[in-house]
């Protein structure tokens, strides 16, 4: 039995679909092999969250806008990456660093990213204003004009998020 999205099964949608997907994805990033890979990431997708899609524009529209949200990722993740490599070439001394350290940093990061990006607009910008910038939490509700019992709330939320990256991964590696 073939997996469905609706009245139109997966085998066709990807038959029908799976070359002007890629095509697209190729004009959007330049580079034929990554295209490949996310036009394969969004049936998957659609494999693992079937949708109704009953004729081809339906069918385009949705892959088109999942195949648009895993660019988004790419580069953001890319963005990461580069800030990354960045702040290691800008260090007076070498930092040895293995392929696999290195891809569980930039995992970090863009994790912690994704965490912002989720996170209200103020509790992320104490966030970075703390951990990064290194403010104390009097400057900081004096820059946000809030309570410092606000600023507080605020960092509750956000290393709690941080717990629950930092929860992920211990799961992912055990």
């Amino acid at each position: 039995m073939s997996a469905t999205t609706g009245s139109l099964p997966v085998e066709t949608l990807y038959n029908e679909n799976h070359g002007w997907l890629q095509s697209w994805l190729n004009r959007r990033l330049g580079c034929p092999a990554l295209a490949a890979d996310l036009a394969q990431d969004t049936f998957v997708r659609l494999l693992a969250n079937p949708r109704p899609l009953n004729n081809l524009g339906a069918a385009r529209s949705y892959l088109r806008t999942v195949a648009g949200r895993l660019c988004i990722d790419l580069w953001r993740r890319q963005s990461v990456e580069q800030a990354w490599l960045d702040v290691v070439a800008a260090r007076p001394e070498a930092l040895d660093i293995s392929p696999e350290e290195h891809a569980i940093i930039v995992e970090t990061f863009c994790e912690i990213d994704e965490m912002l990006h989720r996170l209200p607009e103020k509790v992320a910008k104490t966030f970075v204003l703390s951990q990064i910038d290194g403010l104390t939490y009097k400057q900081i509700a004096a820059q946000l004009d809030v309570s410092e019992r606000t600023i507080k709330n605020y960092m509750a939320k956000a290393m709690l998020e941080c717990m629950l990256i930092e929860a992920r991964f211990h799961h992912s590696v055990s």
